[in-house]
């Protein structure tokens, strides 16, 4: 489109960040109210008053540009946390200030393309970081103490800022198609989410004990990764992959949880070998050998360990521990039941259209699959009662949780990972944050 100015666009982008300011004085349903009428206005006005801001193309559907979906996502924070205003200011901030310094800067001082996608540079990145957490920092300390926040203390507003800002801005590199005014403020608010149930006194008083853990942790997962990679189950990166996710899950909630990750590896590396040739000589086979990837653990149970790290700040551990079972539990599950769909699944067709489809095709189902998934979960779920990590009582939430995560990534992944807006990695992230949150909605709810 002529006229049309990238640096306009951002920086525009940059300057609505400030609107975040009027939260301090705002309701939550005037907030929402606020965000119901930018939506309006950038859908119905901005085409007519300031076209050169939308991008070529963008013009003819507004609904589908960031313009639009920018405000949306506001809107959607604020009735996601009503009652946590700080949270969604600081969200905004990151997504303003990081996302918009991030276009910016990659365009005019790039440095150097990232090697997980060149598409995005180092310059970039470290201008997401750097802006992104002064913007959080700054409305975090702007938010304290107003009624639509909770009592906050310096760790939530430093340190959670600058946490949620560099998750969010490496978000923001996935080589994804995702609207980044989605995932950025979404990764930002969950994780400070989060943090805000994290007692910084609780988290002081655990240090000793993860200081304790720390050597342990680092000599079982050495010979744990070095095996791993002999045996053919993973790359090396995905072997150093492992041993981060490994020290991080055993030194913040101990011998327990990280007997669960390694229970849920090995449940997913059996399933992957399981019937290898026919999945080989269907061209469906997972690459590398059936060698998991830096992606794959990071994917699929990152999350258990932030979890891990959170557990070991909260006065009351339990909610954080049934966070890390659910989501190593819907991990392993998801996997056994694609691996072994794959392997000896008759009939596998789509959630979405329920149409029957070749073996290996994304987001498809099988019965045998599908059971296999549940056996497992309830097996894995079951070890995490007898490592003392949930309840019996627990288990249902935990197996329900997995179950339903893996059906609804079969239906994004029918949907969403074909043009790109999803990769497989990113499906499983969402996979075993969706058993996570699952499973901690339904265990409030009995």
């Amino acid at each position: 489109m002529s006229g049309f100015s990238e640096p306009r666009r951002q920086s525009v982008h940059i300057l609505a960040g400030t609107l975040a300011l009027l939260l301090r004085w705002l309701s939550w349903p005037q907030a929402a109210l606020l965000a119901v009428v930018a939506v309006l206005f950038n859908a119905l006005a901005l085409p007519r008053l300031a076209s050169r801001l939308f991008r070529p193309g963008d013009i003819d559907l507004p609904v589908r540009s960031g313009i639009v979906i920018y405000p949306l996502a506001v809107l959607v924070l604020v009735l996601c946390f009503p009652h946590r205003l700080d949270i969604v200011a600081v969200a905004w901030g990151v997504l303003a200030a990081g996302d918009g310094a991030a276009t910016l800067v990659g365009t005019q001082a790039p440095i150097a393309p990232l090697p997980w996608n060149r598409s995005k540079s180092f310059g970039g990145l470290i201008a997401f970081l750097v802006c992104g957490s002064a913007a959080g920092i700054g409305l975090a300390v702007w938010m304290s103490g107003t009624s639509g926040s909770a009592p906050t203390s310096a760790f939530f507003r430093i340190f959670a800022p600058i946490a949620a800002a560099t998750a969010a801005g490496f978000v923001e590199t996935l080589p994804i198609r995702l609207n980044d005014n989605i995932s950025v403020p979404a990764t930002a608010a969950l994780l400070l989410w989060t943090l805000s149930g994290v007692d910084p006194a609780a988290l002081r008083a655990s240090l000793p004990h993860v200081a304790v853990r720390l050597l342990p942790a680092l000599a079982v997962n050495g010979v744990c990764a070095a095996t791993a990679w002999w045996a053919g189950a993973v790359t090396r990166a995905g072997a150093l992959a492992g041993v981060v996710i490994g020290v991080t899950t055993f030194a913040f909630a101990g011998l327990g949880a990280w007997a669960l990750l390694v229970a849920a590896f090995l449940a997913s590396a059996i399933a992957t070998r399981a019937g290898f040739r026919r999945k080989a000589l269907l061209g469906i086979a997972e690459d590398r050998g059936g060698r998991r990837g830096p992606g794959n653990a990071i994917a699929n149970t990152s999350l258990a360990a932030w979890a891990a790290f959170v557990s070991s700040g909260m006065a009351t551990p339990a909610p954080a521990q049934l966070a890390i079972v659910a989501a190593l539990v819907t991990a392993a599950s998801d996997t056994v039941a694609s691996e072994v769909g794959k392997a000896w699944g008759r009939t596998t067709w789509l959630l979405v259209g329920l149409r029957s489809v070749a073996p290996g095709t994304s987001g498809a189902i099988s019965r045998e699959g599908t059971a296999a998934g549940i056996a497992a979960a309830a097996l894995l779920a079951g070890l995490g009662v007898l490592l003392r990590l949930i309840p019996l009582a627990a288990v249902p939430a935990v197996v329900v949780a997995a179950t339903v995560a893996s059906l609804a990534e079969s239906a994004l992944g029918a949907t969403l990972e074909g043009p790109g807006i999803l990769d497989n990695h990113t499906l499983n992230f969402v996979n075993s944050a969706l058993g996570a949150g699952v499973a901690l909605l339904v265990w409030s709810m009995r």
